[in-house]
């Protein structure tokens, strides 16, 4: 039995977090359509798992993504840094989001008790804007700013910012369109090809 080193294992991994992770979030997207009360229960419960697993997801894809900038120097080797610091910061939040929706989903009975646990978790001081309201937004403004950033050095296409820009938007309009939003930011994302264990990748094309 052979054991692939750590390296390639790695950046098998990351390469099929670009198409799986979007397609986690139009998955959940999917679920919560069919689910009119929204909780609890297993369609709750289903939904907050793949929102979970696609968002944790992003703790590979926005260091790939890093990568890809290159050996930049300056202004750009800082702007892809705090880029990258900014997404994953907004992973985080949107993970703790998930996980707070998954142990109220289980503590609770219907979906008065799930309002009752919602409003106590978020009545505690800086919970709302750091789980719900600016931390989420970071992970959009991380994601973007690196697309942008790539795009700029023509190492991805324009498109795929616009992509985002279409997917946050879309999102932004209604939960009830996060399976066109999904859709946007699957685009957005679909690599061509990415050595991501070479020193300089190629383009996202």
């Amino acid at each position: 039995m052979t054991h692939q080193p750590l390296s390639h294992r790695r950046a098998t991994l990351t390469r099929a977090a670009f198409v799986t992770a979007p397609l986690c979030m139009l998955a959940y997207g999917a679920i919560r359509l069919s689910d009119p009360g929204h909780g609890p229960g297993p369609a709750w419960t289903a939904g907050h798992v793949l929102l979970l697993a696609g968002v944790l997801q992003f703790a590979l894809i926005l260091p790939a993504l890093h990568r890809l900038t290159g050996p930049a120097r300056g202004a750009g080797r800082l702007g892809a840094g705090a880029a990258t610091l900014l997404g994953l910061t907004g992973t985080l939040a949107v993970a703790a989001q998930a996980s707070i929706d998954l142990v109220v989903g289980f503590r609770a009975a219907d979906r008065p008790e799930m309002a009752r646990l919602f409003e106590e978790i978020q009545s505690h001081p800086g919970v709302l804007p750091a789980v719900y309201t600016v931390g989420p937004m970071l992970f959009y403004a991380g994601l973007l700013w690196l697309l942008v950033h790539l795009a700029v050095q023509r190492r991805v296409s324009p498109w795929r910012p616009v992509m985002v820009v279409l997917g946050t938007a879309t999102t932004a309009v209604s939960l009830d369109l996060l399976p066109l939003g999904a859709l946007f930011f699957t685009a957005a994302l679909l690599p061509r090809s990415l050595p991501l264990t070479a020193p300089r990748v190629q383009p996202l094309g």
